[in-house]
């Protein structure tokens, strides 16, 4: 028996992570949380293995969910061991799986050089034999068939051992066949093929089986909480009756279940290897007292944890800030004034993180970093312009200011489907080519001269009548109608809508959010006054300024990887990361806990808890929770209610904040608190109104628009912007200290 105190291995460990890592050769399961040095168990654990127990390298098996993961693993056990590893296996289950397959390629029944496919290739493949089939693409886009062959994959079932729940699915297995014997004929294996394949080839083959079973003495597995219903039986198959196991996990951060994780696998650990020895590591070494004592408090509220309760020895900490925002623009602005404080106090703005649920949110922080010349980068995402479904809208809209951009015409011809295929597109390029015109006018050259087929003639004309009528329509209505209509009679929201899962989702609430972005519209050059010629932009006009400043937006704006830059991610992204100070952003019923996991049960609403308790615990030292008493969805107003995780946060951790003012919850349950002395941002709003004379509800008179209501106001000071509803021009957002207004009563 070793003490945890006489060997070296086990040194700067604290006693928990020692008992782990001198533990006896049994099955383990180890509930790391959030900054508990769970890598660093990991590695020890492997050269404890090799130092103390004699095990060679090669005995051992690691696997982690990146590549990058991976590597780093391999190079601080070479660092320890100073040994060579790079034939150890370790790396990810696609990695390793791929590894067994090239080395049995006869065995799994695959070529020798079989060639493996990626998402895109998938799809490419699927395409052209959708094509061939005659499957109809329009009712049933290929990413649905994709997504249907892919989840059986994952859950284990080949074609024929699916029971087909209906006739669109009937539809999809045929296709199901039809991929499979392609892919066996030409050789190829996608990346759910590579598990499937792996896993059968251990299960069918005795010998293999046994083999691999009797090297590997010890499988190590990381993010066990992720593992799929495959991963998990293939780690089962490979330890066999005599290996051990080592599951290091979080039940509290399984946050992916939308794409196939199995909260069960942890939770069942414990049963299918009964002999198992359970672990936690709760001491956590990146955030303070209050930070983890409010994390632990929301994930109670989740029911059937495996349980455990972070701590720190460290610093208490400051109350986390809850801000109450009047809208997304005024939330914005509090966080790019923080973030300014945070430099000018010597800070850098690598150490601000902001976090949110939808990527559709993104727009107003990049919007307000901009004009603020904050240098930012979406972190493993891309800038709200630079979206596909986002260029996509931008690219009819371009279409209709000017006919000749060929590069708009190529973008939308068959985007969505509407049946026009490579041979059209060819000839509509030949043509233009020839007679040296735009890929426009050469449609309208062919369909008159009558040179193109029935179905493509009748596709092409569709599409020419579509954005002519939305040219039309333009004349007359605001710039954010325009947009509205576009993205929805394209049918670019329809076609994003019938995607599955949280991908489509995200595409159409970006493209809400993009009619959001248009309504808020402002020029980005200073307005000097009313005579400004980018003051109250109106019509074509004002839509060609926004396509330009729009394009600059998706160009040069993002920062450089070595830029002191504010980090901008969604919050499944961030999981791994921290950071000194973040912010939550927009943490409203509807929006976060998503509408979809309200929809779906409670099983999606834990899921939405854990992914707000991973948020809580990127921070390090500051954390913002910000939400918006209204938000503009979809051109409209919305009135939110703040999140219930917020509630559910023991409030003495918390401080609620104010532009200008603030009010403290008691930071000990006892303590009494006296009536709140703060403002509202809608209060700041008609105060600097108040300070010229002016208040909602209120007739003004406009030099230019004439006379009109005040209905609305938001922001502070100068910036105050009025929305006003002028007699016979409508509704128009102005900025109070650029605006020539006159009292009426």
């Amino acid at each position: 028996m070793i003490s945890l105190s006489d060997t070296s291995l086990l040194a700067g460990l604290n006693e928990d992570q020692a008992r782990v890592v001198a533990s006896p050769e049994t099955d383990l399961l180890v509930l790391a949380g959030a900054g508990s040095g769970k890598t660093r168990v990991l590695v020890q654990r492997i050269v404890w293995l090799v130092r103390q127990q004699g095990l060679s390298p090669h005995q051992i098996l690691a696997v982690t969910f990146t590549n990058k993961a991976a590597r780093e693993m391999r190079l601080r056990l070479e660092n320890q061991l100073g040994v060579s590893l790079r034939t150890m296996w370790a790396g990810t289950f696609h990695g390793l799986s791929h590894r067994l397959l090239r080395t049995h390629w006869r065995e799994a029944g695959l070529p020798e050089h079989f060639q493996v496919l990626d998402s895109d290739d998938q799809k490419a493949l699927l395409k052209r034999q959708l094509k061939e089939n005659q499957f109809d693409t329009e009712r049933y886009p290929l990413r649905q068939v994709q997504s249907f062959i892919n989840k059986n994959k994952e859950e284990g079932r080949r074609a024929e051992n699916v029971v087909a729940q209906g006739e669109i699915d009937q539809m999809f297995l045929k296709e199901y066949f039809v991929y499979e014997h392609t892919c066996r004929r030409q050789g190829l294996v996608d990346f759910a093929e590579l598990l499937l394949r792996a896993l059968e080839l251990l299960r069918d083959t005795p010998s293999l089986r046994h083999h691999y079973q009797s090297r590997f003495a010890h499988l190590l597995v990381d993010e066990f909480q992720d593992t799929n219903r495959l991963q998990y039986a293939w780690l089962k198959t490979l330890r066999g009756e005599e290996g051990r196991i080592m599951a290091v996990g979080d039940d509290d951060q399984s946050i992916y279940g939308w794409r196939g994780a199995q909260i069960e696998n942890i939770h069942h650990f414990t049963e299918d290897f009964p002999q198992a020895v359970l672990h936690r590591l709760e001491q956590n070494y990146r955030s303070t007292g209050t930070i983890l004592a409010a994390a632990n408090g929301l994930i109670q509220n989740n029911q059937g944890r495996l349980g455990k309760s972070l701590w720190t020895d460290g610093a208490q900490g400051d109350p986390i800030r809850v801000y109450a925002a009047f809208n997304e623009q005024d939330e914005a602005r509090f966080i790019v004034d923080i973030i300014q404080q945070h430099v000018r106090e010597g800070g850098l703005r690598s150490e601000c993180a902001l976090l949110y649920r939808s990527n559709a949110q993104s727009r107003a922080l990049e919007d307000a970093l901009l004009r603020a010349g904050l240098p930012y980068r979406v972190y493993g995402g891309q800038r709200f312009y630079e979206r596909m479904e986002i260029k996509n809208a931008l690219a009819y809209l371009r279409l209709m200011v000017n006919r000749q951009d060929d590069g708009a015409f190529e973008r939308v011809i068959n985007t969505p489907t509407r049946g026009i295929g490579q041979t059209t597109l060819e000839k509509l390029r030949a043509h233009a080519r020839d007679e040296g015109q735009g890929l426009w006018d050469a449609s309208l050259s062919l369909l008159a001269t009558g040179s193109l087929s029935g179905r493509a003639a009748s596709a092409i004309k569709g599409f020419v009548q579509l954005i002519e009528s939305l040219d039309e329509q333009s004349m007359t209505l605001s710039l954010h109608e325009t947009v509205e209509q576009v993205v929805e009679q394209t049918g670019l929201l329809d076609f994003h809508a019938s995607e599955k899962g949280e991908k489509g989702q995200a595409r159409v609430d970006n493209l809400k959010e993009l009619v959001s972005a248009v309504r808020h519209y402002e020029p980005a050059l200073p307005l000097t006054g009313d005579d400004d010629p980018l003051l109250n932009l109106e019509g074509r006009e004002a839509l060609g300024v926004f396509l330009t400043e729009a394009s600059l937006d998706a160009g040069d704006n993002q920062a450089d990887e070595d830029q002191d830059a504010v980090q901008l991610m969604t919050l499944h992204t961030a999981k791994g990361l921290e950071f000194p100070l973040v912010f939550i952003t927009g943490v409203e019923e509807g929006l976060f806990p998503h509408q979809m996991a309200l929809e779906e049960g409670p099983d999606r609403l834990e899921e939405e808890r854990r992914l707000c308790y991973v948020g809580i615990t990127r921070a390090m030292k500051t954390l913002y929770l910000t939400h918006a008493e209204s938000r503009r969805i979809y051109g409209k107003d919305t009135f939110c209610r703040r999140s219930r995780f917020i509630g559910e946060i023991p409030s003495q951790w918390l401080h609620e904040v104010r532009l200008r003012a603030a009010v403290s919850r008691p930071m000990m349950p006892s303590r009494q608190t006296s009536t709140p002395q703060w403002q509202s941002a809608a209060t700041l709003a008609q105060a600097s109104l108040a300070e010229r004379a002016l208040r909602i509800g209120q007739k003004v008179a406009h030099k230019k628009f004439g006379e009109g209501v005040i209905l609305q106001a938001e922001g502070e000071g100068d910036r105050t912007r009025l929305l006003i509803n002028f007699e016979g021009v409508g509704e128009k957002w102005l900025v109070l200290g650029f605006a020539p207004l006159q009292p009426l009563d």
